[in-house]
């Protein structure tokens, strides 16, 4: 067939050569990965979605050195090979069978693939470059976000492109420096490991004899000068070291004589402490197994007492109120009456006339004595509201509907972000709750979801260690059936303000500004009948009653 004959004709993609081994560190490190995937198609996250036709029939990737096989479908070299390798091979795609001497590599669609435009292979670390297939190697030869080994040889760490003349100048181990008494260099590995410093002849040492009273200090080459010229007065001090220690052993040794001649009687003594100890020691026991039961039955009972003591505490005024506006709601109605049949059954007396009055009074005072209690007792419902919604177990299910549009007000700078309804670690526990940016904020603005833990004011602070310590999950649930949440945890730096005990309503949110892409977030099945649900757990476990 004319394909066949035309593909003698095509030239083959070149291959980029592997880099060369760097001879200084003035060379930039190329790229350590390498251009093509081991096996199958490209990986690359490309800027738009690419044609079928340039998706291989096996691995369904982007087509990597792509083949063409007779029936006209296109795989990758590595994917023909392995479908090539089983007996009777078969193109999956029509079932029809394949024959090596009828596959042709496929110059024009490489080359229109070569052509598309991907995304950097940094973009993880932060790079925002867009340039084509065929360009990649080129860009992450130069990429300031791409990971490079470090040049000095002994060196095995990795870092951001960026980041080398930093590491170079401050954070390798093996790095150049300068003895600062001879000025002779060398790594600092090598300065820290070798006797450099103990031989150097420029360093300021002290006498090897200053335990036995030389206070010599001088340069290190004029040392041995000094103990030859002075062997004759160190022998001398170690002789009166000597004498002064072997008069201390004497003294010693008539000590310990003394003290033996007691310890017979010592013996039998402690013989008689240890039998006394160990029955105490089972008395002890028994009375710390009777003082934790009883203060286990302590605890259950003071539990049970300050759940009773809160609920009635939260039901009694809202109870006396309610009968409160019921009683004058019952007055108003009668004083209402009462002023309807004198209205209807006055005559036109001056003491039916005054007598009306003050009842209009009293009626019109009853009525703004009862707005007030209406108000109040609208009040006391919406606490205990919040306190029936309210979780004490440390963890928050945070429910956001309407998402399009406070998405849209968070786009146009109307609502930034939202917060969460109060969570407790427990009914004396630390006050908490969420913070969310749907449109992003600091480097997620625009693109991601930012998600952030907040620590609240609460009633029993005095009562929390602090800084705040527990490790907090960060969650982004998944709506539907595959169930893959998205999440984050992290434990609280114990230096940050953040964690303190807060002084003000609460304290300055910490958290993640990158948690999900809007990409991810928008396309997946994460948002079901416009809302979201997000999921914040703060560990309890080794948590202190207070």
């Amino acid at each position: 067939m004319s394909a066949g004959r035309n593909v003698e004709q095509q030239i083959a993609l070149q291959q980029r050569p592997p880099s060369l081994a760097m001879s200084s560190m003035a060379q930039r490190p190329r790229p350590e990965p390498g251009f093509l995937p081991i096996h199958g198609g490209f990986r690359d996250r490309f800027v738009t979605t690419p044609e079928p036709k340039y998706c291989c029939e096996a691995c369904r990737l982007v087509l990597c050195i792509p083949r063409q096989t007779e029936c006209g479908h296109r795989f990758c070299e590595s994917c023909i090979t392995d479908l090539l390798s089983k007996p009777n091979p078969v193109c999956p795609a029509d079932l029809e069978p394949l024959f090596e001497d009828k596959i042709f590599r496929d110059v024009c669609c490489n080359r229109e693939i070569m052509a598309l435009k991907v995304y950097c292979r940094s973009e993880k670390n932060g790079c925002k470059e867009q340039m084509s297939l065929q360009r990649v190697m080129d860009h992450l030869e130069v990429c300031p976000y791409f990971e490079v080994p470090c040049p000095l040889g002994k060196c095995k760490e990795k870092m951001m492109r960026k980041d080398m003349p930093e590491h170079l100048s401050r954070k390798c181990k093996h790095r150049e420096i300068t003895c600062e008494f001879c000025n002779h260099k060398m790594a600092l590995t090598e300065l820290q490991l070798s006797s450099h410093q103990h031989d150097c002849p420029k360093a300021q040492v002290t006498c090897s004899f200053i335990r036995f009273g030389c206070t010599y200090k001088g340069l290190n080459q004029e040392m041995r000068e000094h103990e030859t010229s002075f062997a004759s007065e160190h022998l001398r001090m170690m002789a009166v070291r000597n004498t002064t220690l072997e008069a201390k052993v004497e003294d010693v040794k008539s000590e310990l004589m003394e003290r033996y001649k007691v310890l017979p009687s010592l013996s039998s003594r402690l013989a008689e402490v240890e039998t006394q100890y160990e029955e105490m020691r089972e008395k002890n026991r028994q009375l710390e197994q009777k003082l934790v039961s009883m203060q286990m039955l302590m605890s259950s009972h003071s539990e049970k007492l300050l759940e009773v003591e809160m609920e009635l505490r939260e039901l009694r005024p809202l109870r006396s109120m309610r009968e409160e506006v019921e009683a004058l709601r019952g007055s108003v109605e009668s004083m209402r009456s009462v002023v309807s049949s004198l209205d209807s059954g006055r005559v036109g007396s001056g003491s039916g006339s005054h007598t009306l009055g003050s009842l209009e009074q009293q009626l019109s005072r009853h009525d703004d004595m009862m707005s007030v209690h209406d108000i109040r007792l609208a009040e006391m419902d919406l606490k205990l509201q919040v306190l029936e919604t309210a979780s004490f177990n440390g963890t928050l299910i945070w429910k956001i509907r309407d998402y399009k549009r406070r998405k849209q007000e968070a786009v146009a700078s109307k609502t930034l972000s939202l917060y969460s309804q109060p969570f407790y670690t427990g009914y004396f526990g630390y006050k908490m709750c969420a913070r969310v940016y749907l449109n992003g904020d600091g480097m997620g603005k625009g693109t991601h979801l930012s998600l952030f833990f907040v620590v609240m004011r609460g009633e029993y602070d005095a009562l929390l260690p602090w800084p705040f310590k527990q490790k907090v999950t960060l969650m982004l649930m998944d709506q539907g059936p595959a169930r893959k949440h998205l999440g984050d945890a992290f434990k609280p730096d114990p230096h940050s303000s953040s964690f303190r005990r807060p002084t003000g309503e609460m304290n300055i949110a910490s958290g993640c500004p990158l948690f999900v892409a809007q990409t991810v977030l928008e396309n997946g099945t994460y948002i079901k009948d416009d809302t979201i649900f997000i999921k914040v757990t703060v560990d309890t476990s080794d948590l202190p009653d207070p």
